[in-house]
């Protein structure tokens, strides 16, 4: 395979913006599994938690139905008021069951990816008219793992349903010889059991189905090679912009340079590859400083504004090289050369003070330039 066939292919994990990205577009993962057996399940404890309420409700309910008051027939018109008093009782008698399944509404959300609220998810998306998209959707991965997930939705609901009929049908063949309110009893419980078996069936479904909805999420959001260059590009800058921006600020760097070197006492050179300018002040500075380094057309320059400015010109190559290699630009030279640049001071003090004579010698600088520490 090519380096370009590979660069097309979808192999990198998706990036943090990539994902918040998504997020933000109300691309999530879902799990219809999860929600569906969420609602189911919660409305059947909640059944089972307020059974008592509900039938009382549910029984006062009836009796007011089936037992209307003998003057409604004399006023038709009444009727209308009369059924919607009977529906407000119905939803007052199963606001328990109705309020905890729509909280459990919201707990597939919250675990496969947070509650998100994003209007693009609500602009229509016209590729979905697309014939080919729709023959995908038909024929495609996703059309095959929905057609999987619904013969184990049938298996697992109907083997759970089958088990709990097979092991009641005799006590359900009972019921026709039971008392109504005791046949009323052991039905509701019957359902409940029923109920139970179906609901756990779907949880057990969503705990393969919520898995697998985000793997196939994280799926459809990897990047190919060229998009993950592209991001990195677009979030840290384009390459040739930081490269002008660093060109900028070596150029400021330098122009501060040379506008130092006027102010040293000495620029210590190799006699033309290095050149390093040192500045010492008595009483303000500890060590002579480093106000100046570079190497080859950068020295050159640094030689042109001392020799322009009458600062003293030095030639000790090992010094030079080494300060160059371990001094910081704006610090004090390394302790172990102390005594080299002591004696380079020394010998440009002379000249300043030099009125005729005998010429004063010039130091013999012997420094090992490759000592500990150093610049990459």
């Amino acid at each position: 395979m090519s380096e370009n066939e590979q660069a097309g292919e979808k192999t990198e994990q998706p990036t943090e913006k990539r994902l918040r990205d998504a997020r933000e577009q109300g691309n999530i993962p879902r799990s219809r599994e999860l929600a569906t057996a969420a609602v189911f399940g919660a409305g059947v404890l909640a059944l089972m938690a307020y059974a008592g309420t509900i039938s009382s409700s549910a029984k006062a309910w009836m009796k007011l139905a089936l037992s209307p008051e003998p003057g409604l027939r004399m006023h038709p018109q009444a009727l209308f008021g009369h059924f919607g008093e009977l529906l407000l009782q119905l939803l007052w008698a199963m606001w328990p069951l109705v309020l905890i399944c729509l909280l459990a509404s919201f707990l597939s959300p919250v675990l496969m990816g947070g509650l998100r609220w994003s209007n693009k998810s609500l602009m229509p998306d016209f590729k979905r008219l697309s014939p080919m998209a729709g023959m995908k959707r038909l024929y495609g991965p996703e059309a095959i793992a929905e057609f999987t997930k619904s013969l184990l939705r049938i298996a697992f609901v109907g083997t759970a349903a089958g088990l709990v009929v097979w092991h009641g049908t005799r006590s359900l063949r009972d019921l026709l010889n039971q008392p109504l309110e005791a046949a009323m009893v052991h039905g509701l419980g019957f359902t409940l059991k029923l109920m139970l078996a179906t609901g756990g069936a779907m949880m057990l479904l969503a705990a393969f189905d919520a898995p697998y909805q985000r793997w196939n999420w994280m799926r459809k959001l990897k990047m190919t090679r060229e998009e993950l260059r592209r991001e990195m590009k677009e979030s840290e800058g384009s390459p040739e912009v930081k490269g002008r921006i660093r060109q900028l600020q070596q150029q400021l760097s330098n122009r501060r340079m040379m506008e130092a070197v006027p102010t040293a006492d000495v620029v210590v050179v190799n006699p033309t590859h290095y050149a390093v300018a040192l500045k010492y002040e008595g009483g303000k500075m500890g060590a002579p400083t480093v106000v100046a380094l570079g190497v080859d057309e950068t020295a050159l320059r640094i030689r042109e504004v001392a020799d322009g400015n009458k600062v003293a010109i030095v030639s000790a190559p090992p010094l030079a090289r080494a300060l160059y290699r371990e001094g910081q630009l704006g610090k004090e030279i390394p302790v172990r050369l102390y005594s080299a640049v002591a004696q380079v001071l020394s010998y440009v003090y002379q000249l300043r003070t030099w009125r005729g004579g005998p010429m004063p010698a010039a130091p013999s600088i012997n420094v090992d330039e490759f000592g500990t520490g150093g610049r990459a």
